[in-house]
Order: C-alpha cells, then structure tokens, then sequence
C-alpha cells in the first residue's frame, strides 16, 4: 500500500488548509515525506520533476516570511517546492506528481493547500534553484491545521466552492449521455474519486467519456473562457493541464487500490459530439 492507509480515504479526508497553528513538524514525518518526494519524480506521461521540502524551526519561522503567498497562507511551517522540465505534458505529470506528494503529506497529518496564481515564483524559484529548462507550476504549505477555521478561510471556502463538487452526470459520459454507475462497474470508485479531486478555482474542468463494452477511458478538458488568455498575460501555468494531472492521480491511485491495471496513452479517437467542444489530453485503457 502507498501511503499505508487507504487512498480512498486520504482522498476523502484532505481539504485545503490556509491557516496553519505554528507546531513545528516532527523530524521522522519530514524524513518520510522528504524521501517520498525523492522517489516520485517521472509522471504517467514521462516527463521529469523534482521536488523539495523546505522547513523552519518554531524559532525560525520567520525564514519562511520572504515566499510571499499574497496573504493567503498563515503560518505555514514548511513547503513543498516542484519544478518540472518545459515539455508538452509537464503540466500534466507535475500535477499527477504534486498530488501524490499532497495526499502522501495528508495520510502524515499534515494539511496542505494547492497554490497555482496565488504566490510569487521568485522566492520559491531560487530555493529550488530553478533552472533555464525547468517551469514552477504550483507550490503548497505543509503543517498542522489550526484547530477552528479562521472566518477569512471560511469566506474563501464558501466563495470557491470549496466543499461542492459537480454531479456525475456534469462530469461523466458515453455516448454523450452521462454514465450510469452500474454501466461503470468497477470504476465506480476510481471515478468518484476523480470527482472528489481539487482544481483550479474549483473550476473542474475534466470531462470523461467512456467507450462502450471497453474499461477505456479518454480525457478531456472544458476549457473556462478566457482563463488560458489570462494566464498567458499573468506568466502563469495553464493551471487546467495541472487539474488534469490531479484527476488522473486520483483516478489511477484509485484503481490500483481496486486492483485494477491500466495503462495511459495519447492517441485522440476524434470522437464526434459533445467531444468536439472538448480538447482532448489523455486515454486511460483498463486490463479488465
């Protein structure tokens, strides 16, 4: 088992914490934590990342004040820092690889928090010591949760949606009719998972189409008009490619939970219909 625990509830578990209370983190969790971001480092589509875990001591938290969050993030008492080679699918696997850290961080006790445009890259690209070919998508906090949520981390929560997530039938199909669970089977879980995953301004853009009579499973992205243009003018990761990453993560962890195999490929079935309002990234095609 990956994280000693089940990943359907790690999945279930996590939220993002904003507001952390200052404990430091205890040594033996930063060596499990450090040795599993060493370890996972090549995403499902091939591309290269690493990662960091910068910590401070409770006397030395002020060491942490010059990576400017804008605000969002209070007290946090480490982060995880990744970097990831400038290829086609980087953004993908960075996000496949991010969220594996992120859930291997929760089954520690640790809360944590997906910063995509919210943080300056210039502090957290020299202590990772960011290079010409390399790209810093995201970043996230690591602690203990305070024990109440501040009424800031409320308001963000209700205002992003935090706790809602869309319907099956907004987010799975076949035949461009949505997906039934019993016409699932055994991904059901795997699927309900995916479903559960955090993007984005809670934007979840991933749409799955299932072909008929096959465990086959093709990825696609709905794209939130003008994001990607916004983004482009802010410098900014095309975060929605690192959604689709964290929704392949959860689905497959899921399914190998399940015993489930598969593999991912890119070869784009031009499927017809709702399809063609979608840009295709990835095909996930179960053994059984």
């Amino acid at each position: 088992m990956l994280f000693h625990k089940s990943v359907t509830d790690i999945i279930q578990q996590r939220k993002s914490i904003r507001s952390y209370s200052g404990t430091p983190i205890e040594e033996d969790k930063k060596e499990a934590l450090r040795k599993f971001l060493s370890a996972n480092t090549i995403g499902p589509l091939g591309t290269k990342a690493r990662f960091i875990f910068i910590t401070a001591a409770q006397e030395d938290s002020e060491s942490l004040r010059g990576l400017i969050t804008y605000g969002m993030i209070k007290n946090p008492m480490g982060f995880i820092i990744g970097a990831v080679e400038n290829a086609r699918y980087s953004l993908e696997d960075f996000g496949y690889l991010m969220e594996k850290n992120i859930l291997m961080a929760t089954s520690l006790g640790l809360g944590t928090c997906w910063l995509g445009g919210t943080f300056s890259t210039s502090g957290f690209s020299r202590k990772i010591a960011l290079q010409d070919n390399e790209v810093l998508p995201a970043v996230t906090p690591a602690g203990y949760a305070v024990p109440k949520l501040s009424p800031m981390d409320s308001m963000i929560r209700v205002s992003s949606g935090a706790d809602r997530r869309k319907p099956w039938n907004a987010l799975f199909f076949q035949n461009d009719k949505p997906l039934l669970a019993d016409e699932a089977g055994s991904y059901t879980t795997p699927l309900e998972m995916l479903r559960l995953a955090p993007s984005a301004n809670n934007f979840q853009p991933w749409r799955i189409i299932k072909e008929p009579y096959a465990h086959i499973y093709h990825f696609y992205i709905k794209r939130t008009p003008g994001l990607k243009q916004l983004q482009r003018f802010t410098a900014k990761s095309d975060l929605q490619l690192v959604d689709i990453g964290i929704a392949m993560c959860h689905f497959a962890l899921a399914a190998k939970e399940k015993g489930l195999s598969g593999i991912w490929t890119i070869k784009d079935p031009r499927l017809e219909g709702m399809a063609d309002k979608l840009d295709y990234i990835v095909t996930w095609t179960g053994s059984k």
